[in-house]
């Protein structure tokens, strides 16, 4: 007969084996500690060569491509005061594999491409890599995108490029850092380039889908930028009204045809609203299964960022000088903003875009402008206000896994259909490792929904989405009903 282990002997059997335990821990948390003491660390080795005065002249500047019309303007503005900045083109999956290659996959996608792209352009031959430097524009705020330079340094020392240049231009500062100097004057232009920008982009969406001659709005849009681009060198840009007119006339002056289209926003992370190597060019995609974009401009992620300070200011009682000076360029882009809708407004022929009063209106009561990661409360004001406008069909592109747009975006949708019901929402993640014809396949089904709700489009719906005002003779008719 087998005893069995009395209580005492089976305590001493295990104090003896969790002391092994303890030991080998011990003995591997010493080893590794020690392993991780000798490691250099590297992360804080990276070099920083800074781009200098004397590199102006003989060196080209590249810049990864987001806003094509707005940069082409900035881009002839950058030349006058003597740089030779070159906005990228290059697309493709080239541009994806550099990324990959030299950037995490689990970081976010708009630095994967924005990296990838700059690291494409050195690798193909095109330039001479002792005279080039590379520019990395940054909002500053909590996101991952304030990690981008870092990445992008630590990218160029793992290819034995860590002789290149890089320039940190952060938007907030409206500077950047070594010899990269904006006087004000050139500030002032890229400010104007962005009205112009803005106006640009509103209107080619409201042109292209329906136009007669293909191209012809692409046309328009080259003609105009050309035209502007003069008009920075020779001091025109400042005749602001006149210039909206002449890009308003311009665009009038295309034929199109009386057709009714679903109207799709395209609201979301800004790189990937914006960038066409960034959302797979869902613009002109839309156009081509027959929907109209509607995309709004940079101008309020402008004032968002600014408005984000005096909200700061008032809820920390912390006003300063500097908040004086943001209030002044604050009411500058208003300015700007509030002329081009009334332009647009007063003429009829296009449906105007909102203010950022508008915007922030519409937000009010659904999301705290608190809520300043990343889009913030903005991405859900911009979706309710276009909901608001009629644009009742909205893709929101984002980064997979963007945590700040996660929740302002996917998560506030069922906050914006409770005061919303007819919305038709799709939230479209982009990532290296997501199926384009998944994508594709998900906004045909959102388009599916807005063709079949287009069937029951009225005057009155029609109405509401040119933002028309009813008539005196409208309004005493309803009063009296």
């Amino acid at each position: 007969m087998v005893e069995k282990p009395n209580k005492t002997e089976i305590g001493q059997s295990f104090q003896a084996h969790l002391n092994r335990l303890t030991n080998l821990w011990e003995m591997m948390f010493s080893q590794a500690e020690r392993e991780e003491m000798e490691q250099p660390l590297r992360e804080h080795e990276v070099p920083l060569r800074q781009f200098t005065a004397d590199m102006k002249a003989d060196y080209t500047v590249l810049v990864p491509q987001m806003l094509p019309v707005h940069f082409k303007l900035i881009g002839g503005i950058l030349r006058r005061q003597g740089y030779n900045i070159e906005f990228l083109e290059n697309v493709g999956y080239s541009v994806t594999e550099r990324g990959l290659q030299n950037v995490h996959n689990d970081t976010c996608y708009p630095a994967l491409l924005a990296i990838g792209q700059l690291l494409d352009a050195i690798k193909s031959g095109k330039y001479d890599l002792s005279k080039i430097a590379l520019l990395l524009p940054q909002t500053g705020g909590g996101c991952r995108a304030s990690n981008y330079i870092y990445l992008l340094r630590k990218a160029l020392e793992k290819n034995g490029l860590s002789h290149i240049p890089v320039i940190a231009l952060r938007l907030d500062r409206l500077q950047a850092e070594g010899g990269f100097y904006l006087s004000k004057g050139t500030l002032l232009r890229c400010l104007f380039a962005c009205y112009y920008g803005d106006m640009i982009l509103w209107l080619k969406n409201q042109c292209k889908p329906y136009e007669e001659i293909a191209g012809h709005t692409d046309k328009v849009v080259e003609i105009l930028t050309n035209q502007l681009d003069q008009a920075f060198a020779s001091g025109r840009f400042l005749m602001l009204g006149p210039n909206y007119l002449k890009i308003l006339n311009a665009f009038k002056q295309i034929k199109r045809r009386k057709v009714l289209k679903p109207k799709v926003g395209i609201v979301g992370e800004i790189y990937m609203k914006y960038a066409p190597l960034g959302n797979n060019d869902l613009e002109n995609y839309l156009i081509s299964q027959g929907a109209q974009p509607v995309v709004t401009g940079v101008l309020d992620f402008m004032l968002y960022c600014l408005n984000n300070n005096f909200v700061d200011a008032k809820l920390y009682s912390r006003p300063t000088l500097k908040n004086l000076l943001q209030k002044a360029l604050f009411k500058l882009l208003m300015v700007g903003q509030l002329a081009m809708r009334n332009v647009i407004r007063l003429d009829g022929t296009f449906m105007p875009p909102a203010t950022f009063a508008q915007v922030q209106r519409a937000a009010k009561g659904c999301i705290s402008q608190g809520v300043k990661m990343g889009e913030g409360w903005l991405l859900t004001g911009e979706m309710l206000d276009l909901i608001e406008s009629g644009v009742n069909n909205i893709v929101s592109a984002q980064p997979f896994g963007c945590l700040p747009n996660h929740i302002v975006a996917k998560g506030m949708i069922r906050a914006v259909k409770e005061r919303h019901p007819e919305a038709n929402i799709v939230a479209i993640d982009y990532d290296p490792g997501a199926s384009r014809t998944n994508q594709e396949n998900r906004i045909k089904l959102l388009l599916a929904n807005a063709n079949a709700a287009l069937q029951n489009t009225n005057g009155e719906a029609k109405r509401h989405v040119l933002h028309l005002q009813p008539t005196e003779a409208e309004e005493i008719e309803a009063r009296r009903a």
